[in-house]
């Protein structure tokens, strides 16, 4: 094996990224070396590339970014039982101290003291990465290794989707980025009786169709309210599945929210949201749900089984397929919203 390594890096302060030859790292005790085979970007690694007001209160240089892939074990440390050289494997790569109160009572995935591979620590834009056993995730070979680099979204969705009662529920998704579209599929194939999409832009529209909504609206030129109320007998939907953190989508999501309906949000405003708490919520008697990451690891056993079921098809949501040394390419394809999923191949 080389001792060096091709990786995207931010080395500095500043908008942009280089990409670098640099060592191979070794693992610990505790640690796995994964070979990485496939790596995906999310809207972060936009963020970090931009160096925006979020990145530049976060990310501290040099970072290899990347936080979703998948690959095969190339080595392991000292007391590594679970897995073994060769093994197909993805993570969890968000990593709970483990000693918090949330991390004691169950609630690992939204620990006080988080630190985040690809965030806070080098991720998988690179030939390897390094990934504490315990948030590794072992995985059947039969799953197309691209696929298994979009665990990680798959997985908010898989959470947001399945924290309340899904099956025989109506459920409007606001918002069809790549878990938007993943939200969709994984409704239809818990037993959803209808999914309708919000979504601005044609060919997000287009693809969340494809993953099998079965109306798809344009909320700039269709009267979603009305369309969406006669759906559902004049009652609304049961369940607001809100992915885009848009404040207009946020409140006509709530306006179609049914009385006594759920409200299951992931999405990130990006600026404080204006609400009526009184009609919206209260009198309304809805449930409103923060839905942060994935359940460690609830989720991850949710994901595998859908995906063994074959009942989700997660192609229509990668959209380019690039070579690592491409990652400007990648970033320019995201800004433009031509892009959904871009997935680099490492081998």
């Amino acid at each position: 094996m080389s001792t060096t390594m091709e990786a995207v890096v931010k080395a500095k302060a500043a908008p942009g990224i280089e990409l670098r030859e640099v060592p191979v790292p070794v693992p610990g005790p505790g640690e796995v070396l994964v070979r990485v085979l496939a790596a995906s970007v999310c809207g972060t690694d936009l963020h970090i590339f931009n160096w925006d007001p979020w990145a530049q209160g976060r990310i501290k240089p040099p970072l290899i970014p990347g936080h979703e892939f998948s690959g095969a074990v190339a080595g392991v440390g000292r007391g590594v039982t679970a897995v073994k050289e060769g093994d197909f494997v993805s993570a969890e790569m968000h990593v709970a101290c483990g000693k918090c109160l949330q991390c004691r009572i169950g609630q690992a995935h939204i620990c006080q003291h988080v630190r985040i591979l690809g965030v806070d620590a080098n991720g998988a834009f690179a030939g390897y990465v390094i990934i504490p056993e315990t948030n590794i995730w072992k995985l059947s070979p039969t799953i197309p290794r691209d696929w298994c680099s979009l665990l990680d979204p798959l997985g908010n969705a898989v959470h947001t989707v399945l924290a309340g009662n899904i099956a025989a529920q109506t459920a409007l998704v606001t918002g069809c980025g790549a878990i938007g579209l993943f939200s969709i599929a994984v409704a239809k194939a818990c037993g959803a009786a209808k999914v309708f999409a919000v979504e601005v832009n044609a060919h997000r529209r287009a693809v969340a169709a494809t993953m099998g909504a079965d109306l798809v609206l344009d909320p700039a030129t269709d009267n979603v309210k009305e369309q969406v109320l006669e759906a559902t007998g004049g009652t609304g939907v049961d369940v607001l599945l809100e992915m885009s953190g848009h404040p207009a989508a946020i409140s006509q999501g709530f306006a179609l929210l049914r009385t006594g309906g759920r409200a299951s949000l992931l999405g990130i405003p990006s600026r404080p949201v204006e609400m009526d708490l009184a009609r919206e919520i209260i009198f309304k008697g809805a449930t409103v749900q923060g839905i942060n990451g994935r359940k460690m690891y609830e989720t991850w056993f949710q994901m595998e089984a859908l995906l063994a079921s074959g009942k989700l098809n997660l192609e229509p949501v990668i959209t380019h397929r690039l070579k690592l040394s491409e990652f400007t390419h990648a970033m320019g394809f995201l800004k433009s919203g031509e892009a959904i999923k871009v997935v680099f191949n490492l081998e």
